[in-house]
């Protein structure tokens, strides 16, 4: 397995976990909040999507577009809210998702091998250094996320799923 290969495995492996967990929830599921103060799933999925056209954009990558106005309904401000028709249905999320992948995956292909140790953005240094670093978040920030949902799992009265 190559470097560029454990990568897409961990992307396509993060996008899986996250999926499982919402397959079985409904629209009004994603608005619920594990704990008052804590981010619902609705709001964290718009996050994940926005962020990975950040970092795909940081790297030079085409981003998968999203809808017009998407990034700004999905800022830190908008995370308190409650209100669902500031947020998408599921199956946004999920065609969204599979566009974002597939973006995410197409810039690891084109990425040269030599260029993965090259350095990252510097607005994210401190935590992914190198380009290959940044690749690899685009799955990693998907799955701490995916994380979050497993209390509004169990609150919801879901069972475990691994």
């Amino acid at each position: 397995m190559t470097a560029k290969d454990v990568i897409k495995y961990v992307i396509k492996q993060c996008r899986f976990i996250t999926r499982e967990y919402i397959n079985d929830l409904s629209d009004a599921d994603l608005l619920v909040r594990p704990t008052p103060g804590a981010n619902h799933i609705a709001w964290q999925l718009g996050h994940l999507l926005a962020a990975d056209g950040f970092m795909l954009s940081a790297l030079g990558c085409p981003a998968a577009p999203l809808p017009d106005g998407f990034e700004a309904a999905y800022a830190t401000e908008t995370a308190t809210s409650d209100d669902p028709r500031k947020f998408h249905q599921k199956a946004e999320y999920l065609a969204l998702m599979e566009r974002t992948e597939a973006a995410a995956l197409a810039a690891v292909d084109a990425l040269p091998d030599a260029d993965l140790d090259k350095p990252g953005p510097d607005s994210m240094k401190d935590y992914a250094p190198t380009r290959g670093a940044v690749l690899a978040l685009i799955g990693t920030h998907w799955l701490m996320h995916a994380g979050q949902f497993v209390p509004v799992r169990r609150k919801l009265g879901r069972k475990p799923l691994f």
